[in-house]
């Protein structure tokens, strides 16, 4: 579980960073699988969403390899590999003392950064993709499943935005800008946080905190795991929100 000291942090800031939470042999295997699913050396499952960067889909950029082409991997929660993640022991007791044990699992991604593309997330805040309610009843965490750092297009982060409001989000006046990906464009871009993360290192943070992430200006990808949690006790505008393709509850206490 959280100590006081980072479960205080999370409260103030809005993110908190934790080392240790998935043991390093199943860092490797989620980063073996998201590339044998990439590479379509196995098959996709139903549902799951294997997108391409939109500087390869325009012709902007010759890939050099498949892998250069890939952006993300989303709505992993059909493959049992990946979905492990999820119920690894170490961060569900994390996510637990934040949001409590009766948890859904909500969205799923492996964010794949390749260098030799823009591959820019603009500053946004999560809880702009979610129905459901309240905002301190969701919270996402991101592994690093090899270092991120400023060179390499790590996340970035504005403390304490999380006790402001949901902001308005637009298209970013960007050349290349990925599906779905939209920005808060009237911010203080002077107070960001980069978090840099060893391969391995975690950070929690809450659906209103304002954050994005740089171009990859390595010779190397940089690559993560994420999943976004909600306590079963959320609302929607729709009755049962968690009947989705997506959600899935996760037992407590978990096997």
């Amino acid at each position: 579980m959280l100590s006081p000291e980072q479960l205080n942090h999370y409260q103030e800031h809005g993110y908190v960073q934790v080392s240790g939470l998935i043991p390093p042999e199943r860092l490797t295997a989620y980063e073996q699988r998201f590339v044998a699913l990439a590479e379509q050396r196995v098959a996709t499952p139903e549902d799951m969403n294997v997108m391409r960067d939109i500087m390869v889909v325009k012709g902007a950029v010759e890939p050099a390899s498949t892998m250069h082409g890939i952006n993300k991997v989303s709505h992993f929660e059909a493959d049992p590999e990946l979905y492990n993640y999820v119920l690894e022991p170490a961060l569900l007791s994390a996510i637990r003392t934040i949001v409590g044990n009766d948890v859904f699992s909500i969205s799923t991604n492996v964010f794949n950064k390749p260098p030799g593309v823009d591959g820019r997330h603009p500053m946004h805040q999560d809880l702009r993709y979610f129905r459901i309610r309240p905002a301190d009843s969701i919270v996402a965490a991101w592994t690093a499943l090899n270092p991120a750092t400023r060179d390499n297009g790590c996340l970035a982060v504005l403390p304490g935005s999380h006790r402001d409001r949901l902001h308005e989000h637009g298209d970013p006046e960007w050349d290349y800008v990925n599906a779905g990906f939209f920005a808060i464009e009237d911010i203080d871009l002077e107070k960001r946080v980069h978090v840099e993360l060893k391969r391995g290192d975690t950070i929690l943070f809450h659906p209103l905190l304002i954050h994005g992430s740089g171009k990859n200006r390595s010779a190397q990808f940089r690559r993560a795991i994420s999943t976004h949690f909600a306590a079963a006790s959320c609302t929607s505008e729709q009755r049962d929100w968690h009947v989705g393709k997506q959600a899935r509850r996760i037992p407590y206490p978990s096997t």
